[in-house]
């Protein structure tokens, strides 16, 4: 694989993990924000939970797009993350 496309793909990936980060702060923001709206003006029927429900599925579906299922090939990763990490020592 050449430099260029070496760099094209890790820009992407990149853009990829930006999306989701930026997606779970505006998750955690917003969700805050409505947990208070709804204390404050409604106490006695909580209804920012299905917001919360709802968008948290989104979220999590976010997370597996961009992490990938923690398969056999996230496994064989790591195991030589962590042995390059050893070999470092």
């Amino acid at each position: 694989m050449d430099e260029e496309e070496s760099y094209k793909r890790a820009k992407k990936r990149v853009g990829e993990l930006r999306g989701f980060y930026e997606h779970l702060i505006a998750y955690v923001v917003v969700n805050i924000m409505l947990v208070i709206i709804n204390l404050v003006t409604s106490p006695d029927t909580l209804w920012f939970y299905w917001v919360t429900v709802f968008w948290g599925i989104w979220i999590i579906w976010h997370a597996i797009s961009v992490y990938g299922k923690l398969g056999k090939n996230w496994e064989d990763k790591k195991i030589k993350e962590i042995m390059e990490k050893e070999k470092g020592k």
